[in-house]
């Protein structure tokens, strides 16, 4: 088998990139981001001393443009690796090793650890499989072993195997606690603003630098982001849905309708809807309360809905635009709607409207007149999860297959 490298590859610098080392390199002058998976043609000859699979060296090959060999990169840049949702580029590299349209002759990986960080080393081994029943191997250029199948070689990746998945989990402990102690400083950890409100950067003593507009995000690692009051029309218009809801007794739905015709748009230029406007009454930031960690997604293994005993909060850290005591009286109207029901009369509401609707989610419960807010069912039965496993329902979950954000991972060579 030979391959295909061109001999002034070098690589050129280190960075952090999506939480993981990236290493890029120079082919023919020009940067090539990391994660690559390059494969060239079988054909191809490989000049001496430039790439070795048994070598602590892996360049990425180019091909010839002056023949007919063909080669193609595979790329996931600064991708979450935790998850094959959102790499296409791998899902692609596995389907054309399976489908064998292109005959790879090999899979060339910088280390263990670049083929994946599952948390689940089964997982690695499984891709790793598909590869080798095709009768494609799969080379670790910058390890001490050679995967070649011996015994000591599958000691050697087992355990590099579960020391890529462990640090990955010991990140995610690191990562946790300080975005659990920026919360309690009152800074904002992701997301949108919300309507009424607008995101801020400050610098590292607290000053003001600026607003930052709809996807926008800080550039000095130092600066912290904060949410602020916004637009004069909008911090009105949310104090007039709590007026209209509380003192009117004006339900979301109407209140959304109300909007509509008036040809307001939310914080995002969509229609109103119940959710929508149910959202802006149960939300604490409106009465300047920092809260985050009610819902958790750690390792992108399963989504969890956390007690409140759980939640890291920093009360009166942002400027409040609803009065506390309207917004109190908001949510003492929200719960006595669900207080009302019977759990059995809770459950039967929830079967009626996964039969109209054929599915359930958080979502689609908030947006249903009528019925009790999916908070609401998560505080009586404990979790969404078990209220629908109650009517019978199992929701679908597209379950991904974690890989490592490959630093510069594997090359397929041809």
């Amino acid at each position: 088998m030979s391959r295909g490298v061109s001999s002034d590859q070098s690589r050129v610098r280190t960075q952090r990139r999506g939480g993981t080392e990236c290493t890029s390199f120079r082919q023919g002058g020009t940067a090539g981001e990391a994660n690559p998976r390059v494969r060239v043609p079988s054909n191809v000859d490989r000049p001496s001393g430039t790439l070795d699979p048994k070598s602590g060296r892996c360049d990425p090959p180019v091909c010839s443009r002056s023949s007919n060999r063909h080669c193609k990169t595979y790329a996931d840049e600064g991708k979450s690796d935790l998850s094959t949702d959102g790499l296409d580029a791998f899902k692609r590299l596995i389907k054309d090793v399976e489908s064998g349209r292109d005959e790879f002759d090999a899979i060339l990986v910088y280390d263990v650890s670049r083929w994946g960080r599952f948390q689940d080393t089964d997982e690695s081994a499984y891709y790793e499989y598909i590869c080798k029943r095709a009768g494609v191997g799969v080379h670790y250029c910058a390890e001490q072993f050679e995967n070649d199948g011996s015994p000591i070689a599958a000691i050697i990746k087992g355990v590099k195997n579960a020391m890529a998945g462990e640090y990955s989990r010991e990140l995610s402990v690191k990562v946790f606690a300080g975005q659990g102690r920026h919360i309690e400083l009152g800074h904002r950890q992701g997301g949108p603003a919300g309507y009424g409100l607008r995101r801020a950067l400050i610098d590292q003593s607290g000053a003001f630098k600026g607003e930052l507009a709809h996807g926008e995000q800080k550039s000095i690692q130092t600066d912290r982001v904060v949410l602020v009051a916004g637009p004069d029309e909008e911090v009105a218009m949310v104090r007039e849905i709590y007026r209209r809801f509380v003192e009117d007794l004006i339900p979301e739905r109407q209140i959304a309708d109300e909007l509509n015709a008036r040809g307001i748009v939310t914080d995002l230029g969509r229609s109103w809807t119940r959710g929508t406007v149910h959202q802006i009454l149960i939300n604490e930031k409106y009465i300047g309360n920092n809260v985050w960690n009610r819902v958790s997604f750690k390792l992108k293994k399963k989504r969890v809905r956390n007690s409140p005993d759980m939640w890291f909060r920093a009360d009166g850290v942002f400027p409040a635009i609803v009065d506390r005591h309207l917004f109190e009286a908001a949510q003492t109207i929200i719960r006595e709607r669900s207080f009302r029901l019977s759990d059995e009369e809770m459950l039967e509401a929830l079967r009626n409207l996964r039969r109209d609707k054929g599915l359930l989610s958080g979502l689609i419960i908030d947006e249903a007149e009528g019925l009790p807010s999916s908070s609401a069912y998560s505080s009586r039965f404990g979790s969404l999860l078990q209220a629908y496993k109650l009517v019978g329902y199992t929701p679908k979950r597209i379950i991904g297959m974690s890989r490592s954000t490959a630093i510069c991972a594997p090359f397929i060579l041809t």
